[in-house]
């Protein structure tokens, strides 16, 4: 019998990088709507690209969460300071 020959990898970003750019928005739109609502249900999703970021998905909840501020904010505290 042969063994079985397998390979296995893994992607690792830093913080800046659009993957995890994304990441942080949208794991920072669930953490409001649960901190107001523990029982919203978001499905929430980012996109990025030079200029533009798009925050989609559903969300189900009685939060109210002032999206673009708080997409500037995540932007700001990872170091963007302009659309460049």
């Amino acid at each position: 019998m042969t063994a079985e020959r397998t390979l296995f990898t893994s992607e690792s970003v830093t913080e800046g990088h659009p993957d995890k750019l994304c990441d942080q928005i949208s794991d920072g739109m669930l953490d409001e709507c649960l901190r107001q609502d523990p029982n919203a249900r978001v499905a929430c999703e980012t996109a990025t690209t030079t200029g533009t970021i798009l925050v989609c998905g559903e969300i189900t909840t009685t939060a109210w969460v002032d999206v673009p501020a708080l997409v500037r904010a995540i932007v700001k505290d990872i170091g963007y300071v302009n659309a460049d």
